[in-house]
């Protein structure tokens, strides 16, 4: 019976439709009236299943089906007529190709669907069949989506002026802040650590460090004249110069030679018993290989002045003795920056400490400042330095190779007589002179301009970590330290007296953080004031701070926050920086400030970005932003990172975790000995690396060229000479390089 109900439902409903379009039909339209309209010519009928089924189109016929009739459809019953059927919205042209836009479905089915398929069956014959049994309903809903469209956009636009005015006024007052990048770096495996010695203090190192420093250096000058002196008795025959009786004998030349040498090692014995402990300690270097070359060529000389078989060649003992001095030269220089390191780290009690944070911000590792103990600065200090490790992985296989082609030179040649010799050519060949002057004369250099800003690093585990150092976190005080920021005046509104509002807002200034602490407590103390107790503190991204006073709300910011916070302020107000504190909703105080930039930030800023460390302002002060910086002190401020409010005072939260790893230690305030540690250490890492690799491969060449001389006996070529003449012509890269990390 339901089934039955139901299609006589939908059979009258159909009826019901049939008759409103024969009476649109007959009333307004005929075939006649159209073709005379639109002229003779005939689309074609595409077929019906082509159509796409609109959305509104199908919600119609379900309530056709469902036998409700539609709001369109009651229109049509009151007024007696579906639409206004012109001729340009009823019937338009079908084009030549491509399907119409509208599917009629399946109600046109249920409609017509007898003449469709009659119209389309016939061939040959363009028929042209009056379109009226979709276009009422096409027509309608055109005009209901015409009529939703027209009211969404009148809607959206109101609603798009309201809130494009509020944008604008956000955007004007609210400073720019970058967001962080996810952290997708490759995180290399960590490489087995050294033993670290004992932590000692800084001031013990100091003076250990100290001890026979003069007497090295007296040392070292003894060495150097002692191999001019040897130079002079080589090239003297070469140049014409003739020596007394018997200097000018053969024999007593090597004999000369060979005491002058001997006379070096004695000098510097200190320096070569540590080669040689290092060598037995498997951590063998450029020291242990000077070490060897001077023991090989002190048993050459004394064996050629007993045998004289080589064509009156001379010893190697020139080259050996300037290979020694490079390295007591090197061993001084290094003293001396350890020394200086420590004694700036201990001028201060408390001091300011330097790390280098792993993914501290957007997933950059990034240089931290912050007050503590300098724990671990002592056996950091004490480690090998990044020439000594790389001498102790690439040394043993120069070593090896000495030994290896030495003996093929010699024994291999069936020259056995020649072996001492050999090595002693190899060995001394392979001793780089800027071995150990490639991280000690830099580190001192650099050293002594740390100091004078008041720096000091902490050794090489710091300074080889700064490879990652792309950030530095900047805060209130290493723009404007203490004393660079003052009072332009204070003025007060309303009926609240000056000794409260300067303790609201002094109170909100300390328990945010900000670098304007000193200055209102300052001023709080000079007023008689004392601090509230302020409770939930909120700070605010356009610059301010809020919370409650016993029962006052208090807002302290910037014009540009109570402008936000609709506080009327003053008209013809010209302060730029200041700070405004307001009560209740309405204007109590302005503390007007005068921001002074020191000299020093620019040339720090300047030499950051050149090493391309780029600074992140961690500021809390609500007046330092970059726009603020950019306009009023010409700062390059576009090229630093502005966090969030929220990560800003996560960043300089003095309560956080740091790395174990010290970079550098400071004892003074400001940006300047900030930036010069962090650049140094760049610097100084990059020259070290470099300066380690051209000894290496000077080295390396060495052992090849005077292990070929040495296979074919050429002892002319292989001469003191031309053997002192190669070593200093790899020296000479080393000796500039090692003068540019404290230039910037």
């Amino acid at each position: 019976m339901r089934d039955q109900d139901k299609r006589q439902q939908n059979k009258e409903d159909l009826d019901e439709i049939r008759a409103l379009i024969d009476d649109a039909d007959g009333t307004d339209y005929s075939l006649e009236s159209i073709l005379a309209e639109f002229g003779s010519k005939k689309p074609k009928v595409a077929p019906v299943h082509s159509l796409p089924i609109s959305k509104k189109q199908e919600t119609l016929q379900e309530k056709a089906a469902s036998g409700k009739p539609s709001s369109q459809t009651r229109e049509t019953e009151q007024n007696g007529k579906a639409v206004a059927f012109s001729g340009e919205e009823g019937l338009k042209k079908e084009p030549e190709e491509g399907p119409p836009d509208l599917d009629p479905g399946p109600l046109s089915e249920a409609i017509g669907e007898e003449d469709t398929q009659q119209g389309s069956e016939e061939d040959g014959a363009e028929i042209l069949t009056f379109p009226e049994r979709e276009s009422i309903l096409s027509a309608l809903l055109h005009k209901l989506g015409h009529r939703a469209d027209d009211y969404a956009e009148q809607m959206f636009s109101q609603e798009e002026m309201l809130s494009s005015q509020e944008t604008r006024r956000a955007e004007e007052l609210i400073p720019g802040t970058d967001w962080e990048e996810e952290d997708v770096r490759y995180v290399r495996p960590r490489r087995r650590e050294d033993p670290t010695p004992e932590d000692l203090p800084p001031q013990e190192l100091a003076r250990r460090y100290g001890q026979g420093l003069a007497g090295l250096r007296l040392r070292a000058m003894g060495v150097f004249f002692a191999a001019l002196a040897g130079l002079a008795l080589m090239l003297a025959p070469q140049v014409g110069l003739s020596f007394p009786q018997p200097l000018d004998e053969y024999p007593v030349q090597v004999w000369a030679l060979t005491g002058l040498l001997g006379f070096g090692m004695l000098l510097g014995i200190d320096v070569l018993a540590g080669g040689l402990g290092r060598m037995f300690r498997l951590r063998l270097g450029m020291d242990s290989l000077t070490a060897l070359a001077c023991i090989a060529t002190l048993c050459d000389g004394a064996m050629l002045a007993i045998n004289q078989n080589r064509e009156r060649m001379l010893p190697y003992s020139v080259v050996a003795l300037f290979g020694l001095f490079c390295q007591m030269h090197g061993a001084y220089h290094k003293r001396c920056g350890l020394r200086l390191s420590c004694r700036t780290a201990a001028a201060s009690k408390e001091p300011y400490l330097v790390t280098l944070d792993e993914g501290k911000w957007s997933g950059r590792d990034t240089y931290v400042k912050w007050a503590g103990i300098p724990q671990g600065f002592g056996s950091q200090i004490q480690m090998d330095d990044g020439a000594q490790r790389v001498y102790r992985r690439y040394c043993p296989i120069l070593l090896v190779g000495c030994v290896c082609l030495s003996l093929l030179a010699s024994q291999g040649a069936e020259r056995a007589e020649h072996l001492v010799w050999c090595f002693s050519a190899t060995l001394t060949a392979t001793a780089a002179f800027g071995g150990g002057l490639v991280y000690g004369r830099a580190f001192h250099k650099l050293e002594r301009r740390l100091a004078q800003s008041g720096g000091a690093l902490a050794g090489w585990p710091g300074i080889a970590r700064s490879r990652r150092g792309s950030r530095v976190l900047l805060t209130d005080l290493d723009l404007f330290p203490l004393g660079y920021v003052e009072f332009n005046g204070i003025k007060v509104f309303g009926e609240v007296p000056l000794e409260r509002v300067v303790s609201y807002t002094a109170t909100l200034i300390r328990d945010s953080g900000s670098g304007l602490n000193a200055l209102f407590h300052g001023l709080l103390r000079a007023q008689g004031a004392v601090y509230r107790r302020a409770e939930d503190l909120a700070c605010y991204e356009v610059g301010g701070l809020s919370a409650s006073i016993r029962g006052a709300q208090v807002l302290v910011g910037s014009a540009a926050f109570m402008n936000l916070m609709e506080i009327p302020l003053p008209e013809g107000l010209n302060v730029k920086q200041a700070v405004f504190c307001a009560v209740d909703g309405e204007l109590a105080g302005i503390f007007a400030l005068h921001y002074v930039l020191p000299d020093t930030v620019f040339p720090s800023v300047e030499a950051l970005l050149r090493e391309k460390v780029g600074p992140v302002l961690a500021t809390r002060d609500f007046n330092l932003i970059p726009a603020m910086l950019q306009q009023r002190f010409k700062l390059a401020a576009d090229r630093m990172d502005f966090p969030p409010i929220e990560r800003r005072r996560e960043l300089s939260e003095e309560n956080q975790s740091h790395s174990e790893t010290l970079t550098a230690v400071l004892c003074r305030e400001g940006l300047a000995p900030f930036a010069d540690v962090v650049v140094g250490a760049k610097r100084l890492r990059s020259t070290v690396r470099v300066g380690s690799v051209i000894c290496c491969i000077g080295a390396t060449l060495g052992l090849l060229l005077s292990a070929y001389l040495t296979a074919v006996a050429a002892f002319y070529s292989l001469s003191p000479e031309n053997l002192l003449l190669f070593m200093a012509a790899w020296l000479a890269p080393v000796w500039f390089l090692t003068d540019l990390p404290h230039r910037y």
